[in-house]
């Protein structure tokens, strides 16, 4: 990949900047802004350059307005909002920009271009910043590592009409998530939660040969139980079968010994084969969290992604104390998944941020399939 870090005589050119400000909103507010923050570096460089940086991104599965984004990005960097894509108003905003403005354009996913791979979409918005696609007046920029695993417009066609650059985040995304693959530091303990069966599995096969120990929780442990025979309840169980019987065989993998269920009105911790059937397992429980510390404390390698429990449903202790232990050991850590980090964004204070981390990926699903396949749709749309 190309990286903005090499950009030369760009002043007072258009850079067109694909981020990923897909972020949660409530009642018209942004309640985290991680994936804002950590794109401000790119917007920050290519200022400094003397650049026109228009930025784009999508918002949900569209239909949502980004003015709530706008207004969290203002908090930052000076930036105006046009609730459009594609209009000779957007077009004209463009042409009146001066060096180092930022314009943010309106939700991509509303125009169904974007997700239809459609190549006059991304012609269009090419043309903002190059309106005779010469290959002279501006650039693109992929700082969306969480959506790249994509095939959308604004991800694999807009490289191949402009000249194309990786962001800074993007450069440290490849560079961290890589490191697990290409000769880890061992011990190398894996922590794998969150739900999603089938997108897991080739994951969970790739690292019980790269790691030491493959630790499994989440609803991803309802169907190892299962499996095993014990009794799940009303757990979140896949019907289809993965060949989990085999896994079980595995030396390597590493299941929790009780967990959290939810009986009635009250939570319970409980061994796992002391289960009920109209019980439903939220989070792992304490003895397996004292069962994970020696694992952790003598790791060289930790890799996380997803969460212990299901966290909207008060199953988040698990999650939260093994954070802190990674957070304290002498272990490199990287950790994926977007609902890990929105649990260690609602635990940042004075004594906890994702500075305790080696390295905290803003990918969900892209972060997951780069660490199978060691590359993405949007990465590759780059070279």
């Amino acid at each position: 990949m190309k990286s903005i870090k090499q950009l030369k005589n760009v002043k007072g050119k258009v850079s067109l900047v694909r981020v990923d400000f897909n972020v949660p909103i409530k009642d018209g507010v942004v309640e985290d802004d991680f994936r804002i923050k950590k794109a401000l570096p790119t917007i920050k460089f290519l200022i400094k350059k003397g650049m026109k940086v228009v930025l784009i991104t999508h918002l949900g599965k569209g239909g949502e307005t980004l003015l709530p984004v706008a207004k969290a990005l203002n908090k930052f960097i000076k930036t105006k909002f046009i609730p459009e894509i594609i209009s000779e108003n957007v077009s004209k905003a463009v042409r009146e920009m001066k060096n180092g403005d930022v314009i943010l354009l309106e939700n991509l996913r509303n125009d169904k271009g974007e997700q239809s791979g459609d190549k006059f979409f991304a012609m269009n918005l090419a043309k903002l910043a190059d309106p005779t696609l010469s290959g002279r007046a501006g650039i693109y920029v992929n700082e969306a590592f969480p959506v790249s695993h994509r095939d959308d417009s604004s991800i694999v066609l807009l490289p191949k009409l402009l000249p194309s650059f990786a962001g800074l985040q993007m450069e440290l995304e490849v560079k961290n998530l890589s490191k697990v693959m290409k000769n880890p530091k061992h011990p190398f303990l894996f922590i794998l939660g969150g739900a999603k069966f089938s997108t897991k599995m080739p994951l969970i096969k790739k690292y019980l040969k790269l790691a030491d120990y493959v630790f499994i929780a989440g609803a991803l442990l309802d169907d190892f139980l299962k499996d095993e025979g014990y009794e799940v309840g009303q757990s979140l169980v896949d019907d289809e079968n993965f060949g989990i019987d085999k896994i079980l065989k595995n030396k390597k993998l590493i299941l929790p010994v009780d967990v959290v269920v939810q009986h009635k009105d009250s939570l319970i911790n409980k061994k796992v084969n002391e289960i009920n059937k109209d019980e439903i397992i939220i989070d792992i429980g304490s003895e397996s969290v004292e069962m994970l510390k020696p694992y952790i404390k003598n790791s060289k390698l930790i890799l996380w992604n997803g969460p212990l429990g299901k966290y909207e449903s008060g199953g988040g202790v698990a999650t939260k104390e093994v954070l802190k232990l990674v957070a304290k050991s002498k272990a490199e850590s990287v950790i994926g998944g977007g609902d890990t980090v929105e649990i260690i964004s609602e635990m940042t204070n004075k004594n906890f941020s994702e500075n305790k981390f080696s390295f905290v990926s803003t990918g969900g699903g892209a972060t997951l399939d780069f660490l199978v396949n060691g590359t993405l749709p949007g990465i590759k749309a780059l070279k």
